[in-house]
């Protein structure tokens, strides 16, 4: 009985996900037979769910629009995990949610045991919020993007590009991303036919949104990948590649993520590529990584640190 009552809230989950599942998909990632998903199906429907079947080529199972569900039943690290996401939420980066978020807050604390009612307050009552300036997202429009990406819908956007100049894209949606408090959307470039990250902050969403598309396979490395190869490299002006003199293990712990991408040359050196706004700027930050290095390109990049030294060298010597 627990293990299918587990399988149910999965199946529950799973449809939740998509706006339609096919019967076949859903047992396997159930990992039971077909016949055993509609006896699951038909325990939900029976519990109130209102689950929809289509028959046929193309056919499948999703949840009814427009009926009241009854409460999804969430286990003790879930709901902590809920109330938690809940107070963060109440604390920016998503604009318009704030008072929302705190509504929802109150009312899972209403109903929670006492024994995890006195985890979320902890950790309420002893944590401290940090202000942090910068863009916030508009909720609506991180839904209906949201809702694009789950559908497979074009979408139309006026976008503000990094100098400030406006344009119009149209692209196929496949995720969205959260970095830091900044939200990125990767998808599909149709006038540039190819893969692209956008900030959210900065889309405009034309709606109604477009036709529905078939699904495109992500890009190869992956969308997290993609998207940190493109903010750490691609999207700058200025790009170099220096020899580090270190593993590159060591270049990992030591450079950090943020700042360009890593390729291994043998156990003694490895190669940084990494890019900026400023020459100036990168020079300063290569200085402070306190490692043997070897700036390969380009030539900017070595008059810059040679600048640098000088001065540093006059401040350090009076000279």
């Amino acid at each position: 009985m627990k293990a299918t009552s587990a399988r149910l809230l999965r199946l529950l989950s799973l449809l939740q996900t998509r706006r339609e599942w096919p019967g076949a998909d859903l047992a396997d990632r159930l990992e039971v037979s077909p016949r055993t998903v509609r006896r699951d199906i038909d325990r939900l429907r029976e519990l109130g769910y209102p689950i929809e079947a289509a028959m046929g080529t193309g056919g499948g199972y999703q949840l009814g629009a427009g009926a009241a569900l009854p409460p999804l039943l969430l286990d003790d690290d879930e709901a902590v995990a809920v109330a938690v996401g809940l107070r963060t939420a109440a604390q920016g980066g998503v604009t318009g949610i704030e008072e929302t978020s705190v509504r929802a807050l109150a009312k899972l604390l209403q109903v929670l045991p006492s024994r995890l009612r006195r985890r979320v307050d902890a950790l309420g009552a002893f944590t401290v919020p940090m202000p942090a300036a910068g863009p916030v997202v508009d909720a609506d429009t991180l839904a209906l993007v949201a809702a694009a990406c789950r559908d497979s819908e074009r979408l139309r956007f006026d976008y503000q590009r990094h100098d400030g100049s406006p344009t119009r894209r149209t692209v196929e949606p496949l995720r969205l991303v959260a970095r830091g408090r900044r939200w990125y959307l990767v998808a599909w470039d149709n006038d540039r036919d190819d893969w692209r990250a956008f900030r959210v902050d900065r889309m405009r969403p034309l709606t109604p949104t477009g036709p529905r598309v078939p699904p495109r396979d992500p890009p190869e490395q992956g969308v997290a990948a993609y998207l940190a190869e493109r903010m750490d490299v691609h999207m700058w002006p200025n790009r170099a590649r220096i020899r580090l003199f270190v593993s590159a293990e060591e270049a990992h712990r030591r450079v950090g993520e943020w700042f360009g991408h890593i390729e291994p040359v043998d156990e003694n050196a490895c190669v940084l590529v990494c890019a900026g706004n400023s020459m100036l700027h990168m020079a300063c930050y290569l200085g402070m990584l306190d490692m043997d290095m070897e700036v390969e390109e380009p030539d900017e990049l070595r008059e810059q640190m040679a600048l640098l030294a000088a001065r540093l060298h006059r401040a350090s010597t009076g000279f």
